[in-house]
């Protein structure tokens, strides 16, 4: 038997849509993410046999809330057999300025640098976490960097710090969130290793002087070498070498 008549809970709901947001619940407001903690930096190769070790912890630390993971493949292993894929001249480079601000002459990889100051072997995860936690309670980033797009112009905003030797260098670094490639030949030949926020490139915009301060790239600077996203990097450059981490923000989806 069918009948036309309303049930009571057709009744009942048909007077809670009435009704409207009147008696749902009052949304909550979104968490606020986690401020930056630790800019991890690995300089890393496809044709470094111990490096994919390194490349996926890389991947587990870009996923923890707190962390700015950045991968940097450098070129000077390319004469073991395998070129690779995603290595650019200034990367090996900035890991060279790097060891010379250290007063070092060598480079290694896999090589973890945290906050422009911390250096460490990768593949250690025990060390590598030890840093993280002192960068942690050390709360060096800071000064706070944020970032949006206008169109088709990123807008960078810094903020001050009251440090007098608070200074340095803007970078807007483009990355490319996930890359998975296979090694035909070389120390890890017939390996397939990920690769995660594959930094594609290094694009300056400008000097810091530790007052508050506004720059501007086209969204263009940050889409080349197949990069899908960005980050912002506020960072010491005493003597041209790269240094101190003051601040960092991640673009979009990362």
């Amino acid at each position: 038997m069918t009948s036309d008549a309303p049930r009571p809970r057709a009744r009942l709901a048909a007077f809670l849509i009435g009704l409207g947001p009147a008696l749902l619940p009052s949304a909550c407001p979104a968490a606020a993410a986690e401020p930056l903690r630790a800019v991890v930096e690995l300089f890393t190769s496809q044709g470094c046999a111990v490096c994919p070790p390194a490349d996926q912890m890389l991947g587990e630390l870009a996923r923890r809330p707190g962390i700015l993971a950045l991968t940097f493949p450098v070129t000077y292993w390319d004469y073991l057999g395998w070129k690779d894929t995603l290595a650019l001249a200034p990367f090996s480079e900035r890991q060279r300025a790097y060891a010379s601000a250290r007063g070092e002459r060598q480079v290694y990889t896999p090589q973890a640098v945290v906050n422009g100051g911390a250096v460490a072997v990768a593949s250690d995860r025990p060390n590598v976490e030890r840093i993280l936690r002192e960068a942690r309670a050390l709360n060096i980033l800071r000064v706070p960097v944020a970032s949006e797009e206008h169109g088709e112009r990123i807008v960078v905003e810094i903020g001050a710090d009251a440090d007098p030797a608070a200074r340095g260098e803007v970078w807007l670094i483009p990355v490319l969130r996930n890359r998975p490639v296979s090694v035909e030949r070389g120390e890890n030949k017939g390996r397939v290793v990920v690769y995660v926020n594959v930094a594609r490139g290094l694009h300056r915009l400008g000097t810091w002087t530790g007052q508050p301060a506004r720059f501007e790239a086209l969204r263009s600077a940050a889409r080349i070498g197949e990069a899908d996203t960005y980050v912002i990097v506020v960072q010491s450059a005493a003597g041209g070498r790269p240094g101190r981490i003051w601040g960092a923000a991640k673009g979009p989806g990362l």
